[in-house]
């Protein structure tokens, strides 16, 4: 309970970093229009060939095709969003550093290590779909053995965005290095999850009850409680993705440096760390 309390309250150390540069709240909103918009191009078309054919009665199993474009969805998606991600670690980088970053710079630098970034998000995207794929084929132990494996691969590769952002290494070279950091940083990397986890948990309470109060009402007053919630858990995922991100550019360079971040020097992100 301390590393995750310890956790909570380095969030909100990040939350008085991020305050600083809120316009790097666009890059997670950038992230998600980027993804619709990718989604509609892939989808729209495979869907409406798909649709004539049939009408046709053309047609054939359209599995093989349906699985190769999600396929290619999976990998879409995974680049946009370990590009984004990388953007907001080199503006919480410049920050931290002592700059003023913006969108554009922040975006600028991701572009800068897109060498680094594009390999890591088809590699990080291929081991998803094996691990996926392996899950939905195996029995109730064989899933929790998977979702082991798949905690033990984030727990590892939590570093490898700010090593390539930061320090301009590759895909593998940046696995390597966040591998290495994993015997100082396993306790924070996962006590991260479980305490931005519980905050996103307590942050959405807010709009269940809404929805819940409102469905009791039902017609329109569940419409407007809908219309109030989405937003709210829109505004959620944005905020945490980029305190997320603060985190993550901030762990990552205690640990490689030793030195405690610009705006995080009245903080226990020393603390964070024990001899192993």
């Amino acid at each position: 309970m301390g590393r995750i309390s310890n956790t909570i309250a380095l969030a909100k150390v990040s939350w008085r970093v991020l305050r600083k540069d809120r316009e790097l709240l666009l890059i997670p909103v950038l992230s998600f229009l980027a993804s619709i918009a990718v989604l509609a191009l892939i989808w729209l078309p495979t869907l409406s060939t798909i649709d004539t054919s049939a009408l046709a009665g053309e047609s054939e199993d359209p599995g093989a095709v349906l699985l190769l474009v999600g396929i290619i969805t999976a990998m879409a998606l995974s680049i946009i969003s370990v590009f984004f991600n990388g953007a907001l670690v080199a503006g919480a980088h410049e920050r931290l550093s002592g700059g003023d970053p913006t969108v554009r710079s922040a975006v600028g630098r991701a572009f800068s290590r897109l060498p680094g970034l594009l390999p890591w998000a088809i590699l990080t995207g291929t081991v998803g779909l094996i691990l996926q794929a392996a899950r939905e084929r195996a029995g109730w132990l064989g899933r929790f053995v998977v979702n082991m494996v798949g905690m033990a691969w984030q727990t590892a590769t939590f570093l490898v965005v700010p090593a390539i952002v930061i320090d301009d290494h590759g895909a593998v070279s940046g696995l390597k290095a966040s591998a290495a950091l994993l015997k100082r940083t396993w306790g924070e990397n996962i006590a991260a999850r479980v305490g931005f986890g519980l905050l996103g948990f307590v942050a959405i309470i807010p709009a269940v009850l809404v929805v819940v109060a409102t469905g009791a009402l039902g017609g329109a007053a569940l419409v407007l409680g809908i219309l109030v919630a989405v937003p709210y858990l829109a505004l959620v995922v944005v905020v945490l993705t980029a305190l997320n991100a603060v985190f993550q550019t901030a762990l990552y360079l205690y640990a490689t440096t030793g030195s405690v971040p610009a705006g995080f020097d009245d903080s226990n992100l020393q603390a964070s760390f024990s001899t192993r």
